[in-house]
């Protein structure tokens, strides 16, 4: 490729904590998507309901979609896209949770 070509492409990086303040709206919800999902096998179905039923990170990451967020935005077209979630222990006063430390 040459520098034009790949110039063309941006990689964009986004990191979020969120609170999880109401587990079963959440559950709830990935379970609604999962059913939904007209191209999922029964099996695949399966073990999905099961992994979101045991874990909100699970049913964050079938309801985060990243071809939602760029779909809305003029002149770009998704190349790849990967995500995923976990639970974490967070301290918004650690200092390893600053979002401004490459500012200095």
């Amino acid at each position: 490729m040459t520098t034009s070509e790949t110039s063309r492409y941006v990689r964009l990086h986004v990191e979020l904590v969120l609170e999880v303040a109401e587990p079963e709206a959440l559950t709830e919800a990935a379970l609604e998507r999962i059913a939904a999902d007209e191209y999922m096998q029964d099996t695949e179905r399966a073990q999905a309901g099961s992994a979101v039923r045991e874990d909100p990170a699970e049913a964050l990451a079938y309801l985060v979609d990243p071809v939602d967020f760029v779909s809305q935005v003029p002149g770009v077209d998704l190349a790849q896209a990967s995500w995923s979630c976990e639970e974490i222990e967070y301290d918004p006063e650690a200092e390893e949770w600053d979002l401004d430390e490459d500012e200095n």
